[in-house]
């Protein structure tokens, strides 16, 4: 059977008046990635926040938190010797060098300056940070700055780590740069725990997906089979709307699923024929055809309109 690493049971955790996270239930496994996706204010930080400590959550006798089969109430610390932490925001020492970051990290967890030096080293070649060693953090650019954020998490040798939205604001390449660490990273048996909004990340590195919305889990699972069993394989984007009842003309309505986007019109269907025959009789300049992805999924679980938060 594959490690539990993280069992959470009715977690609810408000501030306020504001409810952030309702009655979540979820179970990450070992060596695998769990993925967090949802829009801002979704609960995903707070959730996150509850696994580590930062976050106490709501008074309920039947909540149940446990990291590593520890409670993180009463046993943060001993979490944090297993884990490590990505934050959403960049919480380096600018007027420090990459090095000088490192190594004053490295004194919380007690490690000796050989040892120190050995895994700084190691960490600065596998995030490709070598050349950056001496060179200070204000004047890093932003992905070598969250590289740097994830090779400070890694400097304990963790079995867990915890990324909140690790690559926002992160051009192609650092991002792609990312993923494939983090792959890595789980062949070594590191189990990941993140929370992105980016659906091309978590189709891409996450084992499992928790798509959430407004504290709650909508769905939960693998992000190919949820996309197999939630939406139709073809799509028809229908981009000028003076044509839309020709295109409806031309296609029996059993044979695709209708969705109103603002000045567009989507089509989901089985079958990428129904659509193209429709299509034939509008200009191929109102449409575009294309296969579902996961931010088809994400809109319809969680609506097209946006919350309060967004």
């Amino acid at each position: 059977m594959p490690e539990q690493v993280i069992q959470v049971e009715h977690l609810s955790k408000s501030f306020g008046d504001v409810r952030a996270v309702k009655d979540l239930n979820f179970e990450v496994t070992g060596r695998k990635c769990h993925a967090f996706l949802g829009p801002n204010g979704a609960g995903k930080t707070t959730a996150m926040k509850v696994l580590y400590g930062k976050a106490k959550p709501d008074r309920n006798p039947d909540t149940r938190v446990s990291v590593f089969g520890y409670d993180p109430e009463h046993a943060e610390l001993k979490i944090k010797t297993l884990s490590g932490v990505v934050p959403q925001e960049d919480n380096l020492d600018v007027e420090l060098n990459v090095y000088q970051n490192l190594r004053i990290f490295s004194r919380f967890y007690n490690m000796g300056k050989m040892e120190a030096e050995t895994r700084i080293d190691y960490l600065l070649d596998f995030m490709e940070l070598k050349d950056k060693r001496k060179s200070r953090v204000r004047e890093l650019s932003g992905g070598m700055k969250r590289r740097l954020i994830i090779a400070r998490a890694l400097l304990n040798s963790p079995s867990l780590l915890i990324m909140d939205e690790p690559t926002t604001g992160l051009d192609p390449q650092v991002r792609q740069l990312i993923w494939d660490k983090l792959r890595d990273l789980m062949t070594e048996g590191v189990t990941i725990l993140l929370s992105t909004h980016y659906m091309e990340e978590a189709y891409q590195i996450a084992d499992i997906l928790m798509i959430m919305d407004k504290g709650e889990k909508i769905i939960e699972g693998s992000p190919h089979d949820l996309l197999q069993s939630e939406v139709e394989p073809h799509v028809l984007e229908l981009h000028d709307l003076d044509h839309l009842d020709a295109f409806e003309a031309g296609i029996a309505a059993e044979a695709a699923r209708r969705e109103d986007a603002g000045h567009r019109a989507i089509f989901y269907a089985k079958e990428a024929a129904a659509l193209e025959h429709a299509a034939s009789s509008i200009p191929r300049q109102a449409y575009t055809m294309r296969h579902s992805n996961l931010e088809d999924l994400f809109l319809r679980v969680t609506g097209r309109h946006l919350n309060e938060h967004q």
